[in-house]
């Protein structure tokens, strides 16, 4: 079971990384995208700290199994407050990917409490 806690850790580690590594970039797309999402630019800088850490919590969670809990939970919580975000503004193929990786930081919490 470990071995599946540390692939989904990874992958779920990389997609965060990358995503933080989007929104820092400021592109036309994730600026359009938070602008119609409602979520103010000063924001992003919260939002990129919240998925770096969010990352880094994961991966020590490998290590310190409560760190990992804690991660997977902040993890949980923010993207499901960015599945309602989608769908509050009525944008439902954006609410799908959040939807998937809130599922996943789920999983996260399911099995590093099931490998301490």
């Amino acid at each position: 079971m470990f071995v599946s806690l540390a692939v989904v850790t990874v992958v779920m580690s990389a997609l965060l990384l990358v995503s933080a590594g989007a929104k820092s970039l400021r592109t036309r797309h994730i600026t359009e995208q938070m602008s119609t999402l409602g979520v103010p630019q000063g924001m992003m800088a919260l939002l990129i700290t919240a998925q770096i850490a969010g990352a880094a919590g994961v991966i020590a969670g490998l290590r310190w199994g409560p760190v990992g809990i804690a991660a997977a939970i902040g993890l949980t919580l923010y993207f499901a407050g960015a599945v309602a975000f989608h769908l509050r503004v009525g944008d439902r193929k954006g609410a799908a990917p959040a939807a998937v990786l809130t599922v996943a930081s789920v999983a996260l919490i399911v099995l590093r409490a099931a490998t301490l």
